[in-house]
């Protein structure tokens, strides 16, 4: 008897405690699949797409991953710490396999064991969700290399420093909301000496996801 009301007590907690957890994050007002692309493109492209170079990083072909935005992430939206979480729009409006659709799009072979330390791959939101960006595939690609570096030097962990110090400079009036999403679509290496110089040793901290 005694193990039974311990085992009913335990299980209140846990939903108590759960059901608290999923009330501090509020998805209100946000729509997983809205989205409003910077330029209209074909998606799939009826051509390859090739990635183009700049500052010595990778950067999406514009006609195929022009960047989009979801306009129900507002300012006052991804500045709610309390209660945004970018999961209230990951994978929202594609799908994972729709996503791993774009390296076929590029022509990269899918990479296997893409995990943790053997991660070479990151299928990257063009516009990061904690700048409002969209989860279609318009704002998708494929992000690799370079090989024969630890993860943190990885092209993609090099983004996301940028999208946390523009996530920050937009949190905090430095810069307009429009012109960080605009500005890391055209060209995301234009900012990478300046979130390299304000955010090590980690000073830059991303929206939570979770």
């Amino acid at each position: 008897m005694t193990r039974t009301v311990g085992t009913i007590a335990f299980l209140f907690l846990y939903l108590a405690s759960t059901s608290a957890s999923a009330a501090e994050v509020s998805c209100a007002g946000v729509d997983p699949s809205a989205s409003a692309p910077l330029k209209s493109v074909s998606t799939p492209p009826s051509t390859t797409c090739k990635p183009r170079v700049k500052k010595g990083y990778p950067v999406p072909d514009p006609t195929c991953t022009p960047g989009a935005v979801n306009p129900t992430l507002t300012l006052d939206v991804l500045t709610d710490h309390e209660n945004f979480r970018t999961s209230c729009v990951r994978d929202g409006a594609t799908s994972k396999t729709e996503k791993n659709g774009t390296y076929d799009w590029y022509k990269i072979k899918h990479p296997a064991k893409n995990v943790g330390k053997t991660q070479t791959c990151e299928l990257d939101h063009l516009i990061s969700i904690e700048l409002g960006g969209a989860d279609t595939v318009d704002n998708i690609w494929p992000q690799c290399g370079p090989k024969g570096v630890v993860r943190d030097h990885r092209y993609f962990h090099q983004k996301d420093l940028v999208e946390n110090w523009l996530a920050r400079e937009v949190r905090a009036g430095r810069i307009e909301l429009e012109a960080a999403q605009r500005g890391i679509a055209s060209d995301w290496t234009q900012f990478i000496a300046r979130a390299n110089k304000a955010c090590k040793p980690k000073k830059c901290i991303g929206q939570k996801d979770s």
